[in-house]
């Protein structure tokens, strides 16, 4: 088998594309929410946040696809920076409900220009980028039915 033909050649592979691009974009991201002492994924939980008021922590790692032992650590550090609280639910202490300060909902005015930034950097005009949304959810949906 020839190199070219080689479907274990990365030049072959369909995702060590999007692998790369993930981790680039990751890393380019990270450093634009760097000034605002945040990483992508706290700034994922924080845009959930903003978007629900407050949320469990359950309900917040099913909707992110995070998992608990993952989003525990990062909302602990997200309550150090004075961005969030965490408090037990008084319905069922189990549960443990999350909410941006108001530290954390000032934050959001501060980087909303961000997502625009991070969408110029792409190159891709507006419709690009909305075909390819359209398509990563697309993959990520059939990725989860076959879950």
């Amino acid at each position: 088998m020839t190199r070219t033909k080689d479907p274990l050649c990365l030049e072959n592979q369909k995702f060590f594309p999007v692998y790369l691009c993930a981790k680039e974009l990751m890393l380019s991201l990270n450093s634009m929410l760097e000034p605002y002492g945040m990483t992508y994924t706290q700034f994922v939980v924080m845009a959930y946040l903003w978007e629900t008021g407050e949320s469990s922590v359950k309900e917040a790692a099913d909707t992110l696809l995070l998992d608990p032992s993952t989003l525990t650590p990062l909302l602990k550090k997200l309550e150090q920076k004075e961005f969030i609280t965490r408090k037990r639910d008084e319905s069922d202490e189990r549960s443990l409900i999350i909410k941006p300060t108001e530290k954390g909902v000032s934050l959001k005015d501060q980087i909303m220009c961000l997502p625009g930034k991070a969408a110029q950097m792409t190159g891709l005009d507006s419709d690009e980028l909305h075909t390819l949304h359209e398509l990563i959810c697309k993959v990520l949906n059939n990725i989860r039915k076959e879950k």
